[in-house]
């Protein structure tokens, strides 16, 4: 999938689209609803296939409609950015040089906020 510039959209920009609309709703949205409720232009079937990848994953509840799944959030986006650190997190070997790199890489608020929550701040 690309945009209109014929770039590649950034790793899960659009699962984030589709969960953002999902959480925006009051209720239990069909693929036709979310599709409309997205800034990018999809068909239905894209938006069906990205509900379904996401309810793989047990981002996102479904339940029988009408004429398809009715889906809604399990998680906000925040949940979802989080599933794919740990997700990248599971993927190498030396999880202790990730972390490592990872705090490296902050700026010192993010680092004070990583600290707060490690040392049971809470959110």
């Amino acid at each position: 999938m690309t945009d209109t510039a014929g770039e590649r959209r950034p790793a899960g920009e659009l699962e984030a689209s589709v969960l953002a609309a999902l959480c925006a709703a009051d209720h239990p949205q069909s693929a036709a609803e979310v599709r409309a409720a997205i800034p990018q232009e999809l068909a239905r079937t894209t938006v069906a296939t990205l509900l379904a990848r996401l309810h793989e994953k047990g981002v996102v509840g479904r339940a029988p409609g009408r004429r398809g799944f009715l889906y809604f959030a399990l998680e906000d986006s925040h949940g979802l950015t989080a599933r794919r650190m740990h997700q990248e997190l599971r993927q190498d070997d030396d999880r202790s040089m990730v972390l490592a790199r990872f705090v490296e890489g902050l700026d010192p608020a993010d680092e004070a906020e990583l600290k707060r929550l490690l040392e049971g701040g809470g959110r």
